[in-house]
């Protein structure tokens, strides 16, 4: 059994800047939040390591940015994917989940079969959420994987809610998505980057479902890489009963109503110059999540 690992003291950037010069600052914007769920007030600049193509940069200035507004979107896939004889693991996995996720946190729920169908609309209202879990069914067409992301990334970039933050959680399988668009893939992960969304998935590869999930492998796992996150992947359909509580304790660790968001002043390591490397961050003893270029870098 793999043990879930996230960054819990560093993250990863991955997004690049075309021209960026070597004397200019690098401003990012990131939310930092403290594992006992105390309220982040300041972090001094020692306490940040940055670092760019594997070298040393200099951290000039850290300053709060605002409060956190945290949302989460859980897709399920109750397809064929999903065995019925699993649904009883598959729904106590579920409200262990909704029940490790701070109640500061709106939280949307979709399933995903035979289309993304909203089972429970944004809340905050944890009574809804977990009789939305008993109102999941399963149902006889394949999880919509790519589209569920696609119209979950299309809600995040319609929010304009100042000092928000975003999560998704995918509950998928290795059934169905045969057929997708190009298009759609290149789209999630674009909006995945420039709304600073983490992405964490939980991919199911039951013997039965007759699938090989090539795209959910691929997408899953880069996207949870690009931003952060996890990717598990599991053979077995009652393990879900205990891993996703697992997630779910794991993400609201940087969801609490502690976490602020924080400025960072950076210099770029000596010589660098162009487009941006692959950047390094961490912060010692705290959760450093959603790292993003602030606008106009």
């Amino acid at each position: 059994m793999r043990s879930i690992r996230f960054a819990a003291t560093a993250a990863a950037l991955c997004v690049a800047t075309t021209g960026l010069l070597a004397q200019k600052p690098l401003v990012i914007l990131a939310t930092i939040t403290d594992p006992s769920g105390a309220e982040v007030t300041s972090v001094d600049p020692t306490d940040i390591t940055f670092m760019e193509n594997g070298t040393a940069g200099t951290v000039l200035k850290v300053e709060p940015f605002s409060g956190v507004v945290p949302k989460l979107q859980l897709l399920v896939d109750n397809g064929a994917g999903m065995p019925p004889e699993s649904l009883g693991d598959l729904r106590a996995g579920l409200k262990g989940l909704i029940s490790a996720i701070p109640t500061n946190v709106e939280v949307t729920f979709v399933s995903t079969a035979p289309q993304p169908r909203m089972v429970e609309k944004p809340t905050n209202d944890r009574v809804k959420l977990l009789a939305a879990v008993d109102r999941l069914t399963p149902d006889s067409g394949v999880g919509k994987f790519v589209d569920s992301l696609y119209e979950a990334t299309d809600r995040i970039n319609k929010d304009k809610q100042e000092g928000a933050s975003y999560t998704i959680i995918s509950v998928a399988t290795n059934s169905g998505d045969s057929n997708f668009r190009d298009s759609d893939v290149k789209t999630i992960s674009q909006r995945i980057q420039q709304r600073r969304t983490n992405v964490q998935v939980v991919l199911l590869n039951w013997i039965h479902s007759g699938a090989a999930g090539g795209i959910q492998t691929d997408l899953g796992q880069g996207l949870a890489n690009m931003t952060g996150g996890h990717f598990e992947s599991i053979n077995v359909p009652n393990r879900l009963l205990t891993l996703l509580p697992e997630i779910g304790a794991n993400v609201a660790k940087a969801m609490g109503p502690g976490a602020k968001q924080f400025r960072l002043t950076l210099q770029r390591p000596s010589g660098a110059t162009g487009a941006l490397g692959a950047v390094g961050l961490g912060v010692n003893g705290k959760i450093l999540t959603n790292p993003t270029i602030a606008p106009g870098q």
